[in-house]
């Protein structure tokens, strides 16, 4: 990369904290580049970031981890040696205030959601907060004291130390998560911090990652070919466009029709590709995933058979087309829901990342969005001048309708969820409802109840109907839908489908919940 196109950037050291995507998130918000390493890095993998990222400062994540248990996560203290500012949260800022031998113990209360924090001094990494500020927590251990070269920006009730600072050394540390909308002013504390003290410039923009992706890839496959697996969703095609700048007729499309798809979805996703200039090659291999499917109930199974009879589907057609390389749309969320991070939860297996088979006839796995967020990818499309339906389609799972339906996968069940998905697609589109809404959708329970149809007992399947609103799927929160829509919805599936007798609501956040069911 050339040296004028490095942005200024934020490492973050993931202790296995479930909001660690969301610092990353945050500081990208504010157009600086943000990277998450394992904790355990060294401190000379992180000047390596050096080749891609000027580093102003790093960030430590939480963690479910006790900073004083046996084998507790730890830091390479030369990290603190790096001339960057450091900022603990949570655990990170048990951590280094154990560090610096700091008294850090059980607390007496756990805090757990939301606190009033008392400022003792606003300054520095609390510049601008008020006296008493809304924050949120979630901690076992607590800081008591430090050493007296350490500052006491803050406490609460129950945290005698929940914010210090040591200008000198660069060490900055907070016992609650501003990176949460639970604090109300968490955003000003990360400016504070990322702007104030780490001085980093507003110099990264995602839709310049397209010139670094063309690069990347041409790097990685040489004169080589690939095929690139195109669901149709805007990942999958703004993957397609970028290698399709780098590779030329090298690349291949190929869409594969599992029987999992919505209502006339293969056709569409072909005709909408071939009009921005992609051939894509539509496989019908319906047979052979309902086969492999048969008798499967368990989600994450069916995640991971799905993902394996994708790569054998790919590894045909690249035999056939002579392509030694497999490109995917994979992104950022997929990556942390699947585990990939060394500390983190595998929350659900997605069939492009740890639903892949241990062994794969392909030389190596393209994927140029790995790095990117949903809203990125779609800056980055409409910077490439993808067509709007294609930038903004409603985000569809690679394993489809499989995991739209709990339990065993069927023929009846599938002509029973489409039918319900047409129907709740059709009625929130026709209203203001689909501006706002991330996804909407159907799902069909293993559910069944009792219902009356012409006079007569009925016995049939529940539908779940999910709409949620979010801007890059890590978190979303359930739409409060209109009833009449609601009940239109849920009128026309009772009447049209006579499989079919109750229909329910979702109205769970993710978290707790994940957007999908399965």
């Amino acid at each position: 990369m050339s040296p004028d196109l490095i942005p200024d950037g934020i490492v973050i050291l993931d202790f296995g904290g479930q909001y660690c995507h969301l610092i990353a998130r945050r500081i990208r918000e504010m157009k600086v580049y943000s990277e998450i390493l394992p904790s355990e890095v060294s401190v000379d993998e992180v000047r390596e970031l050096g080749k891609t990222m000027r580093v102003r400062g790093v960030i430590l994540s939480g963690s479910p981890s006790s900073v004083n248990a046996k084998n507790s996560l730890r830091l390479d203290e030369r990290i603190l040696e790096l001339g960057v500012p450091v900022l603990g949260l949570c655990y990170g800022h048990q951590l280094l205030a154990q560090m610096n031998k700091g008294d850090v113990r059980k607390g007496e209360f756990k805090e757990y959601g939301g606190r009033t924090a008392y400022i003792d001094r606003a300054e520095n990494i609390l510049e601008g907060m008020e006296m008493e500020e809304p924050v949120w927590m979630s901690h076992g251990d607590t800081v008591y004291s430090l050493p007296k070269c350490f500052q006491i920006l803050a406490h609460t009730d129950s945290a005698p130390v929940a914010a210090f600072s040591d200008p000198e050394k660069g060490i900055y540390g907070l016992q609650w998560h501003p990176e949460v909308k639970h604090t109300i002013h968490g955003d000003r504390v990360l400016n504070n911090f990322v702007f104030g003290i780490c001085k980093c410039q507003q110099n990264w923009y995602p839709a310049d990652a397209v010139e670094e992706g063309i690069k990347a890839v041409k790097a990685q496959v040489g004169g080589g070919k690939a095929v690139i697996a195109l669901s149709g969703g805007v990942d999958s095609s703004v993957a397609a466009a970028i290698v399709g700048k780098a590779l030329g007729d090298r690349i291949m499309a190929v869409h594969v029709d599992h029987g999992l798809m919505r209502m006339e979805e293969s056709s569409q996703v072909k005709e909408a590709m071939e009009r921005i200039g992609v051939n894509v090659k539509v496989v019908d291999a319906k047979d052979r995933f309902m086969m492999r499917l048969r008798g499967v109930t368990d989600p994450e199974e069916k995640r991971k058979i799905i993902g394996e009879e994708f790569i054998r589907v790919f590894e045909k057609e690249a035999r056939l087309f002579g392509a030694e390389y497999l490109v995917q749309g994979t992104i950022y969320p997929d990556r942390i829901e699947s585990g990939t991070t060394r500390h983190a939860d595998t929350i659900k297996t997605h069939h492009n990342v740890g639903g892949l088979p241990l062994h794969m006839d392909f030389k190596g796995v393209v994927e140029p969005l790995r790095d990117l967020y949903k809203d990125e990818v779609r800056a980055l499309g409409t910077k490439m001048g993808l067509p709007r339906e294609l930038v903004w389609r409603q985000p569809f799972p690679g394993p489809g309708l499989a995991v739209r339906m709990v339990g065993e996968v069927t023929e009846e069940k599938l002509d029973a969820l489409r039918k319900a998905d047409v129907i709740v697609t059709e009625e929130v589109e026709k209203s203001e409802l689909a501006s706002t809404s991330w996804q909407y959708f159907a799902i069909l329970t293993d559910t069944k109840s009792t219902g009356v149809k012409g006079d007569e007992r009925a016995y049939g399947w529940t539908v779940a109907v999910r709409i949620v609103e979010s801007v890059d799927a890590m978190t979303a929160n359930f739409s409060k839908a209109p009833w009449e829509i609601l009940e239109r919805i849920s009128n026309r599936i009772t009447n049209s489908l006579p499989q079919v007798t109750r229909v329910v609501y979702d109205i769970t956040n993710k978290p707790p919940s994940t957007i999908e069911w399965e």
